[in-house]
């Protein structure tokens, strides 16, 4: 895209979130960017924690849902970096915590 077309909403905003997220370490501000990756279902139990220097860490309500993210890392790294800008995240980790 041209520097001078206008960009839409829905391209901007994840960018914008991702920058806010990166800026203040907290990456709440991720989690309409992260439910739009992994759907309804795995937003249920999962939450974006943190985020700094390109490592995004989220919550997992269980061991098991950590290991199954886990092996499904690379793919959520490309999708999420599509809509938040390449590079944004480069590693990825999933914490146990029960809510």
């Amino acid at each position: 895209m041209a520097r001078g077309e206008p960009k839409s909403l829905e391209n901007l905003l994840p960018r914008v979130l991702a920058r806010l997220a990166g800026e203040s370490g907290r990456a709440h501000t991720l989690a309409p960017v992260w439910a739009s990756v992994v759907g309804p279902h795995i937003a249920r139990h999962t939450r974006p924690r943190s985020m700094e220097g390109g490592l995004l860490i989220i919550t997992v309500t269980s061991a098991e849902w950590a290991r199954t993210l886990e092996a499904e890392a690379p793919s959520l790294r490309e999708q999420l970096n599509e809509r938040l800008g390449a590079g944004t995240v480069r590693e990825m980790a999933f914490h146990w915590e029960a809510r």
